[in-house]
């Protein structure tokens, strides 16, 4: 059998008394005056602001000289051309569009040739012929004249004179001179010749050109 065990008894322990604050006053107390704390001097450097003073008057002289510089510098160069006038800018001159064209270049003048005898044909027309049996015929003829080469490279503004010679009249050969203008235009005088028979043809040929 075990032992019974003896009951424990545990003392009592005290209570500690609870305090309880007291009420406020009817009014705040007086706030308390500060007492001043005497602040302690700094010991002065003299040496090491004086330097750096020296340093800041030393940059500030150079900012002012630089800005001095600088408006003498905008002073000059805008007081050199007229005050009166304002600046212009110069622009190119392009079209609206964007594209920039080429100048046209002259037209180069025609050229024309030189007309010699050896530029044209000429030829007769019989336009009228009375013939008396056995003496002879009297015909009446015109030239006709035509360009060997291009039309195109005779001159518009220029008359040529074309002289030919007429060989069949029985008192000699007849010299006539045509004009030639506009380039295709021929002006003549119609001529009359007299044949030694009615079997006699009349021949023609250019003897000279000039132009004028």
């Amino acid at each position: 059998m075990t032992d019974p065990v003896p009951p424990q008894h545990t003392a009592p322990q005290p209570t500690a008394p609870q305090h309880t604050a007291p009420p406020p006053p009817a009014f705040p107390p007086p706030v308390p005056t500060p007492t001043a704390t005497p602040t302690p001097t700094p010991t002065p450097t003299p040496a090491k602001r004086n330097r750096t003073n020296a340093i800041v008057i030393t940059s500030a002289a150079a900012v002012i000289a630089a800005v001095v510089t600088t408006g003498l510098l905008v002073t000059q160069s805008t007081s050199t051309g007229d005050d009166d006038k304002p600046a212009t800018t110069a622009t190119p001159t392009t079209p609206d569009n964007g594209i920039v064209t080429a100048a046209e270049e002259p037209t180069p003048e025609p050229a024309y040739g030189e007309l010699g005898t050896d530029s044209f044909t000429i030829g007769l027309r019989t336009t009228a012929r009375h013939c008396f049996g056995s003496a002879g015929c009297n015909v009446t003829v015109e030239p006709e004249l035509t360009y060997l080469g291009d039309s195109g490279t005779i001159d518009p503004d220029a008359t040529y004179e074309i002289t030919y010679e007429i060989q069949g009249d029985e008192s000699g050969p007849v010299i006539e001179t045509a004009e030639l203008t506009d380039q295709t235009q021929l002006g003549y005088t119609p001529s009359l010749i007299s044949t030694a028979s009615a079997g006699t043809e009349p021949s023609v040929e250019i003897t000279d050109v000039q132009e004028r």
